[in-house]
């Protein structure tokens, strides 16, 4: 079968996520030391190192080698300090020992997904692009999607599609899911994308017409959106790596330091929410965010990535 042309891919999806408000709760004063715990295409992190300047440093981690590259060759002309460590930021504290850093002035970490690995279908992640179904950030270490989808049973399968994808008809999707691997092995996104379609009964054709857009007040998503979202989280052990964060974030950042962490699922935001409120009760943190910050409508259209992120930022107690 004749793969469809590829997508040529739109500036706008390589915009940073509220970048203006990332740089107004951080406010990178030259000199700082700031952490941005997931480079991906460096967005962020160039806008971070243009305000710390060439006294200060800019630390950035991310868990897919693949972007380091493309981070540094961005980050070069600055003429900034910048180390780029292949980690993941659940083990932040090892990365800011190894460059001899007890404690940063700033800390973002962008939960989101890089446009970059959802335009290469090799990766696994895009539910529009027909490609193997590995979804793994780091392709050296732990299962596929794929492999998870062929040992998990429908139990689990209907417990990680509503727990991490918030997907309604979860039990439903799960029994396909499970109904169909006994006739085939499920190995491509297309296959997956293509039982989802026929679990739900809607069409699920590649290309744009299931593209984010405004309808009214609400944003159109497709059909298989949420399972690919719950199975990336699962294979990666996402929520488990932002607890880790989370609790070892009041000892890498400095009195006064600040961090914002930008969610775009209902449970990163939860654990986001309910660490920064328990900091603050325990007198770790001595200012938050009472409510999320949210792209305006101008960025959701320009960036769709946005539309469900929220950033929340804390501070330091002094």
């Amino acid at each position: 079968m004749r793969r469809p042309p590829r997508r040529s891919t739109p500036a706008g999806e390589h915009r940073p996520v509220l970048l203006a408000q990332v740089l107004e709760v951080l406010s990178p004063r030259p000199g700082a030391v700031i952490v941005d715990c997931t480079l991906g295409f460096a967005g962020h992190a160039e806008a971070l190192a243009r305000a710390v300047g060439p006294t200060g440093k800019l630390v950035g981690l991310d868990w897919d080698a693949g972007n380091l590259a493309r981070a540094a060759e961005r980050l070069a002309p600055l003429g900034v300090p910048h180390a780029l460590h292949h980690a993941n930021f659940a083990g932040l504290p090892s990365v800011l020992g190894a460059e001899g850093i007890e404690a940063v002035d700033g800390l973002l970490a962008d939960l989101g997904m890089s446009s970059m690995q959802v335009d290469d279908p090799e990766r696994g992640f895009s539910y529009v692009r027909d490609g193997p179904l590995d979804m793994r950030m780091d392709r050296s270490r732990g299962p596929s999607a794929a492999e998870l989808l062929a040992s998990l049973n429908a139990e689990q399968i209907a417990q990680a599609l509503a727990e991490y994808g918030d997907e309604p008809a979860a039990q439903r999707l799960a029994r396909a899911i499970v109904s169909a691997r006994s006739r085939q092995p499920i190995q491509r996104t297309s296959d997956l994308v293509r039982i989802i379609g026929e679990a739900l009964q809607v069409p699920v054709e590649r290309g744009g017409g299931w593209r984010l857009r405004p309808n009214r007040q609400r944003w159109q998503t497709h059909p298989a959106a949420r399972t690919f979202q719950a199975l990336r989280i699962l294979v990666n052990r996402e929520l488990a790596n932002l607890r880790e964060l989370l609790r070892v974030l009041p000892s890498c950042l400095k009195p006064g330091g600040r961090a914002a962490i930008i969610s775009f699922h209902s449970g990163e935001d939860r654990l986001v929410k309910s660490a920064f409120r328990s900091g603050l009760e325990q007198g770790v943190y001595d200012l938050a965010a009472e409510t999320p910050l949210r792209a305006d409508f101008a960025e959701k259209q320009a960036n769709p990535r946005s539309r469900s992120a929220k950033l929340r930022w804390v501070q330091r107690s002094r």
